[in-house]
């Protein structure tokens, strides 16, 4: 059932000691990213949060409008940056190395170099996946899905795997985040190009989640193949813009959010073949102000969210957390927030969710990525020329 609001409640800087002043040559080099300082990881402060006391650790700034992070086995970093360029980061973030052979990029507003995965048999194949936009057949451009395999410095092997059509024209709404699935297979999200229609329009890639095997094939169980009116590879449709998506490792179901319009941003369960209402329904309205599709916030045949936002909080990467760092939010999913600048820890009962807690607003900018890593931390990408990436650590 789509949920009411819960009153949020939000956590209290104790400490920051970090100042956002920068003078002379040190300021020029952050403005105009000419060089990557190394630097010593810094403490931006404590927070008093409803069950923990969390200590916000910059292991690595100067970053380019990052977007994806993964994690390697060595306790590396790697990061996408949205011009196209892939850093692998030691684990202290002192050292940062651009690895080579990414493919070619569509950098224009919302696209770019998008998510990064590890493959699960990392340790023996050495192959990631990202996504990412480019030029597709005909014109325009779409989401692209490649993978590769890290050898050194370099990115061998490259295998464009998918490649989204019909291109459109224009910047927005790529998507894009990567799932690996535990039946092997893996499932990645595609945003409407700005489009709306053709999130409905099953012969389109535009405004799904896509599932397939590692190799690129379409799986035998899709709920679409053999059917001539849609392609084989579209799993769910009906989405406007999903930027986090997760398996849940209870009950194995994807979770995803998506960004509504004005309002109505959506956290939902995937269910193979479902319809997810854009541009139909909404419990947002179009930035004009005008009613969306029906004006309706559901139909027959249209799934319902398990979350709304209203007013949209701009929601970007996703992790589910069952560490033991912050053993009080085991169980919750943690999401990202551009507009608030937020990071919304969200409680479940099940595939409920009974309620949310809104931390760190305002205290590290916009919130493009977060991951549960290892050990139990918690990981955030900040969505800034200057950007970052910060490490949640307990501090009770």
């Amino acid at each position: 059932m789509r949920s009411a609001n819960s009153p949020a409640t939000s956590s209290r800087r104790l400490t920051r000691p970090r100042t956002s002043m920068l003078g002379g040559a040190a300021a020029l080099c952050a403005l105009l990213l000419l060089c990557l300082p190394a630097r010593a990881a810094e403490v931006l402060g404590v927070y008093e949060t409803a069950l923990h006391k969390v200590k916000a650790v910059s292991l690595a700034g100067g970053l380019r409008y990052p977007w994806g992070l993964a994690f390697l086995p060595d306790s590396q970093f790697l990061v996408t940056e949205q011009d196209g360029r892939l850093l692998r980061i030691s684990a202290d973030g002192a050292q940062r190395t651009e690895i080579d052979g990414v493919p070619e990029v569509y950098a224009v507003n919302q696209g770019g170099l998008l998510d990064v995965a590890v493959a699960p048999d990392f340790a023996s194949s050495r192959r990631i996946f990202l996504t990412y936009s480019a030029q597709s057949e005909g014109s325009g451009a779409h989401t692209h899905l490649a993978s590769g395999v890290l050898k050194d410095d370099s990115l061998e092997n490259i295998q464009v795997l998918f490649r989204g059509t019909p291109g459109e024209s224009g910047g927005r709404h790529f998507g894009s985040r990567i799932a690996f699935l535990s039946d092997g297979t893996l499932a990645f999200t595609i945003g409407d190009r700005g489009q709306k229609d053709p999130s409905q329009d099953l012969m389109s890639h535009a405004g799904s989640v896509i599932r397939l095997n590692k190799d690129g094939t379409v799986p035998s169980d899709n709920p679409y193949i053999g059917r001539s009116d849609a392609l084989p590879e579209i799993y769910s449709y009906g989405h406007r813009n999903p930027q986090g998506m997760i398996q849940h490792p209870g009950s194995g179901k994807l979770w995803l959010h998506e960004h509504g319009p004005r309002g109505g941003d959506e956290v939902n369960i995937v269910k193979p073949g479902a319809n997810y209402g854009w541009p139909l329904v909404s419990y947002g309205i179009n930035y004009g102000g005008s009613p969306v599709g029906t004006g309706k916030t559901s139909l027959p045949g249209i799934t319902e969210p398990a979350h709304t936002w209203v007013p949209s909080i701009a929601p970007s990467g996703m992790a589910y957390y069952d560490g033991d760092k912050f053993p009080k939010w085991r169980g919750s999913i943690l999401v990202g927030a551009l507009k608030f600048q937020l990071v919304a820890r969200l409680t479940l009962d099940g595939e409920k969710v009974t309620g949310e807690e809104r931390l760190f607003e305002g205290e590290f900018g916009r919130i493009r990525d977060v991951r549960a890593g290892p050990g139990g931390y918690v990981y955030l990408l900040t969505d800034d020329r200057n950007g970052e990436l910060i490490r949640l650590e307990p501090a009770d």
